[in-house]
């Protein structure tokens, strides 16, 4: 019997039963707990703790299942930007082929029509999930550097992908549901809501990344891999059993673009500028060395450079265009000036070069 997309409140023990066993593990759930986990602004994500008829070889002890968000706003942006979808393929069809920390994916399936979805996941407990707030420590930065050349190198100039319309920056891909004037008109948006929070040269940046949004995106030959494209501390999982320094999870808004501007995103939002200052060369000299451990050929100093820019452009503007379109809370108020201000002081400390 194929398995059924189902929300969290439909979720019962034969149902968890089938997930198991359609995966190889013969266990019989007969009850469980479920408990909302991770701070996802697009998606809501749910613990689930089992309870065994009897103890069965493999079978774990929790799975964490990912739904559509239950906010309204927050649903309506997840469906209309194809984040549901996308996510569930690439599990589907990208995960096997990907030499970064993934979770294990026991079952996940998208309705394409309604945008329902679900994504049952292996638990990473106890490994803590990343807290763009407090950041990370250098050796956590290193971690995550090394997981980003391991995706990008997983994927360097393989152009099949372009034969994929769910991947963003593919050929096949329909034109971008975010247009020029959307991203002008979400910071006109987000300057008059937040402008007692603003530094001067936040907004400076701000006019000249939101006119330059589809320069900053036009194709210039560099080398192109998968990227993840919201890199960032939130959407990673630290520590844990079976030796995982760093796992990365929220596979939304992935695309095929140079890799380089995952490492600026998440250099910007997640050191302090002073502590990106001091260690970035080390940092970006490790990444190019993992990428060619694994084969890829890695980037020239100025197509580093100009999409390392870029990144901190990226992590600008997912900042103040995710606060206007999902539903407002108290620690997305902080988390978004936190992303847009270490964004700006990348793309300062690198001349604007994008």
């Amino acid at each position: 019997m194929t398995l059924d997309i189902r929300a969290p409140d439909d979720i019962d023990a034969a149902w968890l039963t089938r997930v198991l066993r359609e995966d190889g593990v013969e266990a019989q759930v007969t009850g469980f707990t479920a408990r909302k986990v991770g701070t996802g602004q697009i998606g809501d994500s749910i613990r689930f703790a089992l309870d065994y008829a009897r103890p069965v070889p493999g079978a774990p002890a929790s799975l964490v299942g990912k739904f559509p968000a239950a906010a309204r706003e927050s649903r309506e942006t997840g469906m209309r930007l194809g984040n549901y979808h996308r996510e569930v393929r690439f599990y589907q069809q990208l995960a096997p082929k990907a030499l970064v920390s993934l979770p294990r994916c026991w079952f996940t399936e998208v309705d394409e029509a309604t945008g329902d979805f679900v994504l049952m996941m292996e638990d990473l407990a106890p490994a803590t999930q990343g807290d763009q707030l407090a950041g990370v420590n250098l050796d956590q930065a290193r971690d995550v550097v090394i997981q980003a050349a391991r995706l990008h190198a997983s994927f360097w100039g393989q152009d099949w992908l372009d034969e994929l319309p769910w991947v963003q920056g593919s050929s096949a891909a329909p034109p971008g549901l975010v247009t020029p004037e959307m991203v002008e008109q979400c910071w006109d948006g987000f300057k008059l809501r937040y402008a007692d929070r603003l530094a001067p040269h936040w907004v400076e940046i701000g006019d000249d990344v939101s006119r330059g949004y589809g320069r900053m995106n036009t194709p210039d030959g560099t080398p192109r891999g998968l990227t993840h494209n919201d890199f960032r501390p939130d959407n990673m999982m630290f520590g844990g059993q079976g030796g995982k320094p760093v796992t990365v999870l929220d596979w939304q808004s992935f695309s095929y673009t140079p890799g380089a501007s995952d490492v600026g995103y998440f250099l910007a939002g997640a050191l302090p500028p002073e502590v990106r200052r001091a260690h970035e060369d080390e940092l970006l000299e490790l990444y190019q060395a993992e990428l060619r451990a694994h084969g890829a050929a890695g980037f020239t100093p100025d197509q580093l450079k100009r999409h390392y820019a870029r990144g901190g452009a990226s992590i600008f503007t997912t900042a103040f265009f995710a606060a206007m379109i999902v539903t407002r809370t108290e620690r997305g108020d902080e988390m978004f000036l936190r992303m847009l201000g270490g964004g700006a002081d990348l793309i300062a400390d690198q001349d604007g070069a994008m």
